[in-house]
């Protein structure tokens, strides 16, 4: 897959998404909000510590129902959060950028100032424009899942026909098939128990498209560790190794520093071949 300048082959190691949330209320407590000093300093860290891509949002998506009250923004104010800091990112390092977004308007902003991946977590059910935004674009787009699992379904195998059903709309509509990357949407519309499946049952998942997940600091770690978010960097590690196991190619997290060893380390354990051992 070509992002922006790079070739990305899926396979050969996993790939680090590091996470820069321009918001005072993100769930991991590492909102950095308007602080363009804060975003540069973080940007360069990331980039120097070896990630691939960098992930900005700003519109916390914790659920409600878990962190209790969310604020709501206007587009217009997600706007003036992300693209201040996607231009700054796009002027200091050459690192492709993801627009963590729900709203057309704050995705085309984003995408013109620099942005290269566009990475929905409504599944492109909240806004009536996003398909044929996303066809008319045809940059890389990461479908989470974020739909309700009954009891007693078989949770992957939902999830995987969820997939596969909102893939089929999106080559319908002109995306190219080489730019879909799929995310099972852990933490969202999903509890503890199933979260931990999905983790563990990735492999269930694979189906001809690259796979990316997001653990980092999230509640199932809390809730099995009993920890607070910013004390969950063990359980992101080991919820990071077991993904990769199970065939996870890109991983999204808030510790890029420590993860990175993690995901070096298991990639040694469980890849055939390290095509770069200092990449």
């Amino acid at each position: 897959m070509k992002i922006g300048s790079r070739n990305f082959n899926w396979g050969t190691k996993t790939f680090v998404m590091g996470i820069i949330n321009v918001t005072d209320d993100s769930f991991s407590g590492d909102g950095i909000a308007f602080n363009l000093k804060k975003v540069e300093q973080q940007a360069m860290d990331f980039k120097k510590n070896g990630a691939d891509f960098i992930d900005v949002g700003g519109e916390s998506s914790r659920p409600a129902s878990v962190y209790g009250e969310v604020k709501s923004i206007s587009i217009q104010e997600e706007i003036d959060r992300v693209i201040p800091a996607i231009r700054l990112i796009n002027q200091k390092i050459d690192i492709p950028i993801s627009i963590d977004s729900k709203n057309t308007p704050v995705i085309t902003e984003a995408i013109n100032n620099g942005a290269t991946i566009i990475n929905d977590v409504s599944m492109h059910k909240h806004d009536p424009n996003m398909i044929s935004l996303v066809s008319e674009l045809n940059l890389p787009y990461i479908l989470v899942h974020n739909i309700p699992i009954s009891d007693g379904t078989n949770i992957l195998q939902q999830i995987k026909l969820d997939l596969i059903k909102s893939i089929d709309v999106l080559l319908k509509s002109g995306l190219d098939s080489n730019n879909i990357i799929i995310d099972p949407g852990i933490g969202f519309n999903k509890n503890t128990q199933q979260n931990l499946e999905i983790i563990n049952k990735l492999d269930q998942l694979k189906i001809d498209y690259p796979i990316l997940i997001g653990t980092s600091r999230k509640k199932h770690i809390g809730e099995t560790l009993n920890l607070k978010t910013d004390d969950r960097i063990e359980g992101t590690a080991a919820t990071t190794s077991i993904a990769i196991d199970r065939g996870a190619d890109i991983i999204r997290v808030h510790d890029v520093k420590e993860i990175i060893r993690v995901a070096r380390m298991t990639d040694a354990l469980v890849r055939e071949k390290i095509t770069n051992k200092n990449a």
